[in-house]
């Protein structure tokens, strides 16, 4: 076993939510030895064609995790494990929405642009999720891609939207907290609202906050100062002043620590899939190996 490499513990929670073995065709390679191969190349950040050998083909390991991606295997297997920890109680539903930026290597740049209708014509890729813009944005740092990320108290991440690094946070919250879904064992509506939100002062709108009025989440969301002003000047028509717990506040550090702990793969914290979709479904392998 080498470093980094899955436990007999950790892959015995793995081994029930891979989809089941084809019994066509060729004998499938150790899919234990397989997804270890893919996690390094995640964890190193390496081209795939560097992968040791110990965990054969770099042709395989990269069809198994692009196959993977396109069947939304990865996205399945990290639902899975999010609906054992909520029956198990382990997620804490205060959650916390914020976003980082990661640097694009030059080597994520260069997809084509999608036109309408097209396909990834080695696979059959639909790209009809991937978007115009390949996620990547431009400043003066160079290439980079934003995730905006929904996180538990208790540090499990239930949901990323990936898009262009230029992108303003406030506006994207909807979408973030809209893709909080966890489904429930036995049936029965998913689970989508949070107990409590808390969110920094970039998420601070009205639009937001009527968002999160109309779903009944309390919230805890600083105030702009421009915001402050505008309402005071307004008088009583202003309304009143929203409610912010500084002590509840406190805990948003969570989220901060779960951004670092999910850039310690070096294939998350620097971007080098050309497609959003890719990268997505590396953040979701990190997300599943850590959780295990």
């Amino acid at each position: 076993m080498g470093r980094g490499d899955l436990t007999n513990a950790q892959w015995e929670r793995l081994k029930p939510l891979l989809p089941p073995v084809s019994t066509k065709g060729r004998r499938p390679r150790d899919r234990r030895q397989v997804f270890d191969g893919i996690w390094w190349r995640v964890r190193t950040g390496s081209p795939w064609r560097d992968v040791p050998e110990r965990y054969g083909p770099w042709e395989t390991l990269h069809s198994v995790f692009r196959r993977w991606q396109i069947g939304g295997t990865w996205s399945r297997i990290l639902k899975r494990l999010h609906v054992k920890a909520d029956a198990d109680g382990t997620i804490e539903w205060e959650v916390s929405v914020d976003s980082t930026v990661c640097r694009a290597h030059q080597h994520a740049a260069g997809a084509r642009k999608r036109r309408s209708g097209d396909t990834d014509s080695s696979d059959g890729d639909s790209l009809a999720t991937e978007p115009d813009d390949h996620a990547l944005g431009r400043s003066r740092g160079g290439l980079t891609t934003k995730l905006h990320l929904a996180v538990a108290a208790s540090m499990q991440v239930l949901a990323v939207v990936v898009t262009a690094g230029q992108r303003a946070d406030g506006p994207l919250f909807t979408e973030v907290m809209d893709r909080i879904r966890v489904a429930r064992i036995g049936g029965g509506h998913p689970r989508t609202r949070p107990d409590h939100v808390i969110a920094d002062r970039a998420y601070s709108s009205r639009k937001n906050r009527a968002y999160l009025r109309t779903r009944h989440i309390p919230h805890t969301i600083p105030e702009k100062r421009d915001q402050t002003g505008h309402r005071l000047r307004r008088g009583s028509a202003g309304g009143r002043p929203p409610t912010f717990d500084r002590e509840r506040y406190k805990r948003r550090h969570k989220i901060e620590c779960r951004i670092g702990l999910l850039k310690h793969a070096r294939g998350v914290a620097t971007r080098y899939d050309k497609l959003a979709v890719r990268y997505e479904a590396t953040i979701q392998l990190t997300l599943i190996r850590q959780s295990l």
